[in-house]
């Protein structure tokens, strides 16, 4: 096995045990990249000299005693919202060319901290706004869509070409592309995470979460990463938590809801098929399952865009009036859209939004955490805009990919992504779980056990 085929967990295991070089790794992870970024298109820029200066730097310390952690030496790669010191933070925009961070965001800084390694930034769909990522194709078939908007994340680490990698998540932006490439991603409760230094898409829905190839390894991201930030206005003052997960796969007492509405509706069968499964084997582990009725369901993708639209615009207004050619005509077309959004309109989004969370609120007094379907289908072909189902009804791309995972937005939720087998074609599907309030303690232990009782993964097969 190659250094850049470790999960964070075994790399970070064989750095403590001097089994393995910071540089080592860094080398062995950057001849990848070289390799399969012309396939890929998975980073907007990579600092291969600054990512061998830290590789030496970590290698130093930990040899003179100074041992940071489990991150220490880590490669990673981070979503080009998210402000590095010194490079370019684009948004993959024309807008933001010319942008320079002058300030590490708080997540970088925190990861800086611990010792990782910065390997470049990685694509997204512009400002985040949409669920494909274009410009980065599926590390599993590069002639379909990486998902998005953390599309360059996902692909990296699901590739090889980072350790782990950061993402932002306002509907499923985390979400989506892992599991499309057939990685995790985390998004963590609304405010866990510092926002200080991101781009914003909606203030009121984004989040920030690691993507990785194992729950264990976004639960050592995580670990580094939570924690109070006065800069960030939501930002929760949380008990610092160390996330790891136990070894065992007992799941004993734990009630696992299983949705009898929505989260099945228009899916396709492989991926149901292959969900229930993944659920069956929790209950195999001693979870109990309990059906549920997920509620006010036809209020979510009206409050998921009531909400992010306007906000949006919001933020981009300046720039929408003074350069709107410089955007793409999709993301372009939303923000106008934004313009025409009232005020009314808003408020009962949030309206909409308090009495979801209240009504989830309830749901989880019966059930300790839901299981359902990351996305309702698989990577489609590159251009492709619309999924037909079985019934006849046609849906946008886009709005399929978002319609599973915006509550956890919406609702502040935490959820998480993990692969659970491949269709018929060969690609990834994932199923997420869903808990309660800062109880990504929970989602990480049965994320963990499943993976135990399934054999190990191998990087996406385009190797």
């Amino acid at each position: 096995m190659q250094p850049y085929e470790l999960t964070l967990t075994a790399a970070a295991d064989a750095i403590r045990a001097r089994q393995l070089s910071p540089v080592e790794l860094a080398d062995s992870v950057l001849e990848r990249i070289a390799r399969m970024e012309p396939r890929l298109q998975a980073y907007v820029t990579v600092t291969a000299e600054r990512t061998r200066g830290a590789a030496r730097k970590a290698e130093a310390d930990i040899a003179a005693g100074r041992y940071r952690g489990p991150l220490h030496g880590i490669p990673m790669g981070v979503k080009d919202l998210i402000d590095v010191a010194g490079v370019a933070t684009t948004a993959s925009s024309r807008v933001r060319a010319d942008h320079r961070a002058q300030a590490d965001s708080a997540v970088v800084a925190r990861l800086a901290e611990a010792g990782a390694v910065l390997l470049g930034k990685t694509h997204t769909h512009e400002f985040a706004y949409g669920l494909t990522t274009p410009q980065t194709r599926n590390a599993w078939d590069t002639g379909r869509v990486a998902g998005g908007s953390s599309g360059g994340s996902a692909v990296a680490v699901a590739a090889g070409m980072a350790t782990f990698a950061l993402g932002t998540d306002t509907g499923g932006s985390i979400r989506v592309p892992s599991a499309l490439n057939g990685v995790v991603g985390l998004k963590p409760t609304y405010g866990l995470l510092p926002r200080h230094g991101v781009t914003s898409l909606s203030w009121s829905l984004d989040h920030v979460g690691p993507i990785t190839r194992t729950a264990q390894d976004a639960a050592l991201v995580l670990t580094a990463l939570a924690g109070y930030d006065p800069r960030d206005p939501a930002s929760l003052t949380a008990p610092a938590t160390d996330y790891r997960p136990d070894a065992g796969t007992d799941l004993t007492g734990l009630r696992i809801g299983v949705p009898r509405t929505y989260y099945f509706d228009h899916v396709d069968p492989e991926t149901e098929g292959a969900v229930r499964h993944a659920i069956d084997r929790l209950r195999a582990l001693g979870a109990r399952l309990v059906e549920v009725e997920i509620p006010m369901t036809r209020y979510i993708q009206a409050t998921q865009w009531g909400l992010m639209v306007p906000e949006a615009t919001a933020y981009h207004e300046g720039t929408l009036r003074t350069v709107p050619e410089r955007y793409q005509a999709d993301v372009r077309i939303l923000l106008e859209a934004g313009e025409l959004m009232s005020a009314g309109d808003y408020l009962r989004a949030q309206r909409s939004r308090t009495l979801m969370r209240q009504e989830w609120a309830r749901m989880f007094e019966e059930v300790d955490l839901i299981a359902a379907p990351t996305v309702p289908a698989t990577a489609v072909k590159a251009g492709q805009e619309t999924i037909t189902w079985a019934d006849g009804t046609v849906e946008g791309v886009s709005d399929a990919y978002v319609r599973l995972s915006s509550p956890a937005n919406i609702t502040g939720v935490p959820s998480l992504s993990v692969p659970v087998g491949h269709d018929t074609a060969g690609l990834p599907i994932g199923m997420q779980l869903l808990g309660r309030p800062l109880e990504e303690s929970v989602l990480l232990r049965v994320g963990h056990a499943y993976e135990q009782s399934r054999p190990a993964r191998d990087l996406a097969h385009v190797a």
